[in-house]
């Protein structure tokens, strides 16, 4: 029989307290996420970019429905034909309308930079963590191949790998952006976790018998909620970016689809005489990035736990 000295007792005891404490309690989280909420209101200029946001989205998916004219028509009346009430963008050398081509443009920039940013985030925390975590030749093994993507030259690397996906589906391209994005962040999120995981709870769960991914999913990457978070959010408007320069330079997404930087490539010679071709897209894609920017800035001051209430 053991005593109630026992140390054994005791250490299990103390787990068990500690455990409880972990456990989730609604009234602190609802608490929690209103005071985001109330603190990110706050924000302006987070506010305004959310709204425009927002507007553009739904401009970009539900306005091809009120459109005039598909991404794809051609009108053979009209050759560059600047804004009129037929053609509210105007019309390319083809004829066809700049304003649903604008709009298909702003549809496949906002999906590639939205599923590769979760995708280089979710890679960076899961890398980062699971290095942190184990140690050993894990860490070394991960944190060598993290080096050696950090040195090779992204964008010569994507220029070189994109032709040979013309024909195939745009995802391939979304993983080749996601894959030079996270690097940053995994090592950040490695170092958190090196002191993530000598906390109290960490250790009383490791002593209880939870598996490591156990650990790492529900005690360590909660605690870089925050970081991460904003991180996927400035991924967006970086993503974005690097799509539109590649496709500027013939290295993105390949026609017959369509995105900002294909159109701002296309009407880039001649901005001065067909003004229409290059200054529509370019504003779209300036109000999406600043946008995002806007969102972040207001996420990361939120969530910031030293911030005023």
């Amino acid at each position: 029989m053991t005593s109630p000295a026992d140390p054994t007792t005791k250490v299990l005891a103390e787990a068990q307290v500690v455990g409880a404490e972990q456990l989730p309690d609604e009234t602190p989280s609802v608490s929690r996420g209103r005071m985001i909420m109330r603190r990110f209101r706050r924000k302006r200029l987070a506010m305004i970019g959310l709204v425009t946001l927002v507007a553009l989205f739904l401009l970009a998916f539900l306005g091809p429905y009120i459109a005039p004219y598909d991404y794809t028509s051609k009108d053979f009346d009209a050759f560059l034909q600047p804004p009129t009430g037929d053609h509210w963008f105007g019309t390319s050398q083809t004829g066809g309308d700049l304003f649903a081509q604008t709009l298909r443009g702003m549809q496949k920039s906002l999906i590639i930079g939205l599923l590769a940013a979760v995708i280089a985030t979710g890679l960076a925390a899961l890398v980062g963590a699971t290095a942190g975590y184990f140690g050993g030749w894990a860490d070394r093994a991960l944190m060598w191949g993290l080096d050696l993507l950090l040195v090779l030259p992204a964008f010569l690397i994507l220029a070189l790998i994109s032709p040979s996906l013309r024909g195939k589906s745009w995802i391939f391209f979304v993983f080749l952006l996601a894959l030079f994005q996270w690097m940053i962040t995994g090592r950040i999120v490695r170092g958190m976790t090196l002191s993530l995981k000598e906390r109290e709870y960490v250790q009383a769960a490791r002593f209880m018998g939870v598996g490591p991914y156990k650990i790492i999913f529900r005690h360590i990457l909660p605690n870089m909620a925050s970081l991460l978070i904003i991180d996927a959010t400035i991924n967006v408007a970086l993503v974005i970016i690097a799509e539109a320069g590649l496709s500027f330079f013939g290295f993105g997404v390949q026609p017959p689809d369509i995105s900002l930087g294909t159109l701002i490539a296309e009407g880039s010679a001649s901005f001065l005489t067909t003004y229409w071709l290059f200054l529509f897209p370019s504003i779209m894609l300036v109000a999406i990035v600043l946008s995002v920017n806007l969102i972040g800035d207001g996420l990361r001051d939120a969530l910031d736990p030293h911030a005023a209430k």
